[in-house]
């Protein structure tokens, strides 16, 4: 009953992030006006806009004007109710106390991180462009998280994690600054968007410093796999620039569910082996 209820509601939280995405680049309200079809302007009927199965229904068109609507809707929204359910096995505020009293808080954490990072890599895909607000928005809320843990764990370990989580989100925000202010010297062009230094903060602030550096080092070796490929097949030209925020999204979300001790684990033997 709980995944049902977390699918349910991760394909709802999926929906309004679609919204996200559309408006906030282009500085409309993403509360009015309601849903409305982006080519004729006419209002989506409730009924139309469940989640996966509105857009099932209507065959991928307007019911108003007949035009297609794009299948990323419904794929956002499936995806979005997928990873609700994944942060039932996340290891986040877990890896802080083995305390009974944390699992119920640790799976509210998992999904809005979730809910805060997937917005945050629609709009860099599209505009390649990490709203200041948003990420802004999901370092308070991972401090916020990491605060809560004065209800179920002893203060002292409380204030510990608090000040380590503080320590990430600055470390993480400065290193990607320093870094592409020193890119952009040697290369004469921004290797890294500020947008990217600010999801880093992100990343420190719900992650800490040990979780901040698996996290990056997980975006690194994507990121390059994925712009090495481009390259090579072409899709990508010698200096064109693809969204770096998506790569990091990534390794937040994995060293949340694996903790970033069996992640540190993993690259302790896997550069042990080499």
């Amino acid at each position: 009953m709980l995944g049902l209820i977390l699918a349910l509601a991760g394909a709802c939280v999926g929906s309004f992030a679609n919204v996200l995405a559309w408006r906030l680049p282009r500085e409309e309200s993403v509360v009015w006006p309601g849903s409305h079809c982006p080519k004729c302007g006419q209002a989506v009927r409730w009924h139309d806009n469940v989640p996966v199965l509105g857009w099932v229904w209507l065959r991928g068109r307007c019911r108003d004007c007949h035009q297609g609507i794009s299948s990323r809707y419904p794929f956002v929204e499936f995806f979005s109710a997928l990873l609700w359910l994944s942060a039932l096995w996340g290891h986040g505020l877990l890896a802080a106390s083995d305390h009974v009293g944390l699992a119920l808080l640790n799976v509210l954490a998992g999904i809005v991180l979730i809910s805060v990072l997937l917005p945050l890599v629609l709009i860099d895909i599209d505009h390649l462009w990490l709203p200041e607000p948003l990420c802004r928005i999901g370092v308070l809320l991972g401090l916020a998280f990491t605060g809560a843990l004065y209800l179920v764990i002893p203060a002292p370990e409380a204030s510990s994690l608090l000040l380590n989580h503080l320590l990430a989100a600055s470390a993480g925000l400065l290193a990607l600054e320093g870094l592409s202010a020193l890119a952009e010297r040697m290369l004469g062009q921004p290797a890294l968007g500020l947008g990217d230094a600010k999801l880093a903060a992100v990343a420190g602030a719900w992650l800490g410093l040990g979780g901040v550096l698996v996290a990056m080092a997980i975006a690194v070796f994507s990121g390059a796999f994925f712009g090495t490929i481009g390259r090579l097949s072409g899709r990508l030209g010698p200096r064109q620039p693809f969204p770096f925020g998506p790569f990091i999204a990534l390794g937040i979300w994995l060293t949340w569910l694996g903790g970033s001790e069996w992640w540190g684990q993993q690259w302790f033997s896997l550069f042990a082996g080499l």
